[in-house]
């Protein structure tokens, strides 16, 4: 199948979800241990958002931006070029890096931004016809199609039900099974992968709010990105990233990255959990941006 390349250049435009929580949560940040500028690591930067928002609140603050998306990269360089000196980023993934020094402040918002799912070439949506890829950083690392073609049956089951609780992850991982025998998935797209998986749901379950693919897309999407891993890591290194008093600050959208969030703060002993329950949109900004309306922001202190 002929697709366009992967291209840098189209704009790259998000709205950074509780973005007042944000702000509000890092409204007093302690100070550097050596008496300098108090320092945040944005874990997952995008157009640079929540990046701004903190700079603008804090003159003195520095933010380290973390990003394996290119696009998005560049997009935040542009939108924090007034800060200069004080905004640094990196091109890194959150779940194989850490500081030099200590930080104050360390924010992940885990969402995928909708750059990233509205760009067919990007292949997260279903919505338009785009290559089954669904990587976060497509310089890197297998496309979503090669785990299509690569798995057996049973192993893509295990895959839909445990990463996307996709409840009929048995029948369609034989039918994805049985449509690449006819013709391979790196071939098709992703409005015929949509397709297929929505054919092994019951006609009247089809047409629901939730469309029958998105726990199936979901699924491979984190698998391609080793999504939990990366979680998982930084729920054990971000601690020892931080001073005393920092504020660890993360943005979750589905159960699975929420309970590994929600079980490390409750649990890890260098960390002081800050609010029982998560922090979500209020009605206005799901009406402005729907996709907040999935948004758990979670809140812990180092001790």
């Amino acid at each position: 199948m002929d697709r366009a390349p992967f291209t840098h250049d189209a704009p790259f435009t998000h709205h950074s979800v509780l973005a007042a929580a944000v702000v509000d949560a890092f409204a007093v940040l302690p100070s550097a241990p050596e008496g300098g500028p108090s320092r945040l690591i944005d874990c997952t930067l995008g157009g640079g958002g929540h990046s701004a928002l903190l700079l603008a609140a804090h003159p003195e603050l520095e933010v380290v931006g973390l990003d394996q998306d290119p696009t998005a990269r560049d997009a935040a360089a542009q939108r924090l070029a007034p800060w200069g000196e004080k905004s640094r980023i990196v091109a890194a993934n959150f779940g194989s890096w850490s500081p030099d020094q200590l930080v104050q402040g360390v924010l992940a918002d885990l969402g995928v931004s909708s750059p990233q799912l509205d760009r067919a070439e990007r292949g997260f949506s279903f919505r338009d016809d785009g290559p089954i890829d669904m990587r976060m950083n497509p310089e890197a690392g297998d496309p979503a199609a090669a785990l299509l073609d690569r798995l057996e049956e049973s192993a893509l089951a295990d895959l839909l039900f445990s990463l996307g609780e996709e409840r009929l992850s048995r029948r369609i991982a034989r039918r994805l099974v049985a449509e690449r025998a006819q013709r391979p998935w790196r071939d098709r797209g992703t409005a015929d992968l949509a397709y297929v998986i929505a054919g092994c749901y019951p006609p009247k379950a089809r047409h629901g709010r939730l469309h029958p693919a998105t726990r199936s897309f979901q699924a491979l999407r984190i698998a391609v990105n080793d999504e939990l891993g990366a979680l998982a890591r930084l729920l054990a290194a971000a601690p020892d990233w931080l001073s005393p008093g920092g504020l660890l600050a993360i943005i979750s959208f589905h159960s699975l990255e929420d309970r590994l969030v929600k079980r490390a703060f409750l649990e890890d002993p260098r960390l002081e959990r800050l609010s029982r329950k998560p922090l979500t949109a209020s009605e206005e900004e799901v009406v402005v941006n729907p996709r907040s309306r999935s948004a758990k922001l979670r809140l812990a202190r180092r001790r």
